[in-house]
Order: C-alpha cells, then structure tokens, then sequence
C-alpha cells in the first residue's frame, strides 16, 4: 500500500473533500445535501473557522481531519476542537485514522495548545477504539450540555 500524505485544506481542497464530507454525513444519518454542504465548507475555510488535513493515498483523498480553535479560561491556553474526522470505509485499518489523530495532535502542540476535544457516538465503537490506541481518554469529570434551537 502507498504512503499516507497529507496537505492542509484550503479552499481549493472543497471538491476534494466534498465526496467524503457527504459520506460523514449519512454515517451520522444526516441528509448529505451535496450543494449546502459545498457552500459551509466553503464559507468556514474562506473565514478561518475552519482548518484541516485531507489523507491521501496514491493521490486519492481517503479521510479527513477537521478543527476548531477555542480556548480555556483556566489553563489560559488554546484548545481545539476535533470537530469532524472521518475516514473512506474502503480504507479503514490502513491506518488512516491514527495517522490523522496524530496530524491534529502535532498541530496541537505546534499551536501551543493545552489539548484537543473531540466528541462522538456512544455507539461509534470503532472510532472509540481508534481514539483509545492513539492514547486519547474519555472524560469521566465534565457533563457535555447542550442546548439546541
């Protein structure tokens, strides 16, 4: 198998993005809306919201890593946050994932972020086992709360 590249996405990245965006909307059962989901990509690239890493292998996009930054009133350092990280189910166990784990975890630190969040599935046990051997804990401290409109 080839090596695993990566590049940082930029708004030239979109239409190579886009397929496996699409498909990490129906894995969480989202409706894909392929123009919608073009123009949010779109829109969080160009305003800096957004920043991220495609994975490719021989050339062809096979995942993608995408973050937020926010910070921490009480360690007064950066936080981001892992917000979308999929990778193309034709590719899992290529070590595509831990590769991608370990691109955001290196952004992290080059950033001078005191850590990263993320959040999933209760019921997305692969993921959770991907997080796991990269060394990531699930919190037992905090609540998550949410409240949506």
């Amino acid at each position: 198998m080839s090596e695993i590249t990566f590049s940082e996405i930029g708004v030239a990245d979109i239409d190579e993005l886009l397929p496996l965006f699409l498909a990490y909307r129906v894995f969480y059962k989202r409706e894909p809306m392929p123009e919608e989901s073009r123009a949010y990509m779109t829109a969080r690239f160009q305003a800096g919201d957004y920043t991220g890493f495609l994975a490719r292998i021989g050339g062809k996009a096979v995942g993608f890593a995408i973050m937020s930054r926010t910070f921490s009133s009480g360690v007064m350092k950066p936080i981001w946050l892992l917000n979308d990280i999929f990778v193309d189910p034709t590719m899992r166990k290529a070590g595509v994932g831990a590769a991608l784990m370990a691109k955001v975890e290196a952004h992290a630190r080059a950033t001078g972020a005191t850590r990263v969040d993320l959040f999933t599935a209760r019921d997305n046990n692969i993921a959770q086992s991907v997080y796991t051997r990269a060394g990531w804990k699930r919190d037992e401290i905090f609540y998550r709360y949410i409240k949506t409109f």
